[in-house]
């Protein structure tokens, strides 16, 4: 990560506290749970599903409780499954070779060399310096908001959070000149707005935030469909768009500016951009990567609008133009366009690619895997019988409300990415076992583990914010509550309306 992304989160003593005893009281119950369900007779399973289901109780204990690294426990888990025998070894590892997980590899490195260059920060200003944003609060409000989601679309929310903090602590400083000083509500709306806009941003496009590869990756393997990056952003973009609007709204009515005009603000853009100086090789050899990706990426959901499916050039482009070779095609421009010839340095270095999210990765490779291997013993059938009964929901759209407030829920109080391994597959065999289509319920789950909007510890960019100090943890929790609330509808209609439409049925 670069230097300029590097923030200091702080903690209360309580809230340390509080994650201590988490991990702790975890780090033991976890073992406990696996035995007992290890040992427990279960003439209803399969024997491959009985132990599966023990290997599955422990590591959603350590998922949730985070009392050994996220990521390891993907591997724990991986490890149990093949000494107990639920499948063999091929079987259990082969998802962590999932075409997806290149793209993942290709989309981290590409998002890397935007943050070495600094070109994210590039354009984060030149969108700030734009005349229509002038010195206007409401207007300032609204490109703060608009800045981190599209951002936040390509990069993870937390990277842009970053990125974003030391803009909006300048912003701040010059309404506060202005206003005589003094903490307003109006910082704490700005803070809380950067952080919000890049979790809805996310949402936007597959390699937004993990959550969204994870469900394509399972929709693909469980269900056999795939959904192409053009087909995900056509039917997410408009929810992004629409919970930036209500986010917008809402932030409006609570955060009101002590002051109307932020005379002072267009000075400090123009200083910033000038202390960036003029591009530099490597961010026009990183935004030319970035734009050939993009290009790449929805030109067959395009070529598919214009000249149909069936069309030869769809089918080129679709046989060999997939999402995953063009993440790394853009990943080897950076390796192969030089920013100083003599001294053969190029645009991005191995030790600079190698600093991407690994863990990450290995957790989407160990979702991947339980989540095929509870169909294929069929504990997923027997869940999805457990949780229909309780639910008493059998329509397909009764099925997605509970799939995203399940994964609203969650999120709150672990992570997106283990939220979308847990609930994903579980949703997919509740939706089986009802007769009704697993693709809309897989999405909700999918787009819900975005909205982590109450707590600081639900998400790196919601804790970077309440890190800073200003951002009082009730307010947080406040406006949480009602984002929670609006973004569970917003899906839910959402996806009423595209889903149908977009054939994601």
């Amino acid at each position: 990560m670069s230097e300029h992304y590097e923030i200091e989160e702080v903690i209360s003593e309580g809230e340390r506290k509080f994650e201590l005893y988490r991990k702790t009281i975890s780090l033991f119950l976890g073992p406990i749970v696996f035995l007992i369900i290890l040992l427990t007779p279960m003439p209803f399973l399969p024997t491959e599903a009985h132990r599966l289901s023990a290997v599955l109780g422990i590591v959603l204990i350590y998922w949730v409780g985070e009392a050994i690294p996220i990521p390891v426990t993907a591997i724990l888990g991986a490890i149990l499954c093949v000494i107990l025998g639920v499948a063999k070894s091929q079987t259990v590892f082969a998802p962590f070779a999932h075409p997806i997980i290149f793209l993942f590899i290709g989309s981290f490195m590409l998002a890397e060399a935007m943050k070495a260059h600094k070109l994210d920060y590039r354009i984060a200003l030149s969108i700030l310096s734009l005349s229509w944003v002038g010195n206007s609060y409401y207007r300032v409000f609204f490109a703060i908001a608009i800045i981190p989601a599209f951002i936040s679309m390509w990069i993870s929310d937390s990277a842009t959070t970053a990125m974003m903090y030391p803009i909006t602590l300048g912003i701040l400083a010059t309404v506060n000149q202005l206003s005589g000083g003094g903490r307003s509500r109006f910082e704490v709306g700005l803070l809380l707005t950067i952080a919000y806009a890049a979790l809805i941003g996310g949402i936007g496009t597959p390699i937004g935030t993990p959550p969204n590869l994870i469900g394509i990756g399972m929709i693909d393997k469980i269900i056999g469909v795939k959904i192409p990056f053009f087909l995900w952003m056509t039917m997410a973009f408009p929810i992004m768009i629409t919970m930036i609007f209500l986010m917008l709204i809402y932030m409006f009515s609570i955060y009101k500016p002590p002051i109307k005009e932020i005379k002072g603000l267009s000075d400090f853009i123009k200083q910033r951009r000038t202390e960036m100086g003029t591009w530099t090789r490597g961010q026009k050899n990183t935004l030319a990567a970035f734009i050939i990706a993009i290009t790449l990426w929805i030109l067959p959901g395009i070529v598919a609008a214009i000249f149909g499916t069936e069309s030869n050039i769809y089918k080129l482009l679709d046989a060999h133009i997939h999402e995953e070779v063009v993440s790394l095609i853009a990943v080897l421009i950076l390796f192969l366009t030089p920013v100083d010839w003599k001294n053969r340095k190029f645009t991005i270095t191995w030790s600079e690619a190698v600093k991407i999210d690994w863990g990450t990765i290995i957790l989407f490779g160990g979702g991947l895997s339980f989540g095929g291997l509870m169909f294929s013993t069929k504990l997923a059938d027997f869940m999805g019988n457990i949780l229909l009964k309780i639910t008493g929901v059998d329509t397909l759209w009764g099925i997605t409300a509970v799939a995203i407030g399940l994964a609203i829920i969650t999120t709150e109080v672990t992570s997106n990415t283990a939220t979308s391994n847990m609930l994903v597959p579980l949703m997919i065999s509740v939706a089986n076992t009802a007769g009704v289509s697993g693709i809309p319920p897989a999405i909700g789950v999918c787009l819900g583990a975005s909205m982590a909007f109450m707590l600081p510890v639900s998400t790196p960019s919601n804790a970077i914010v309440y890190g800073s100090g200003r951002v009082p943890i009730t307010s947080m929790i406040r406006a949480g509550i009602v984002l929670d609330i609006i973004s569970f509808f917003v899906i839910l209609i959402g996806l009423r309306i595209l889903c149908p439409l977009l054939g994601l049925m």
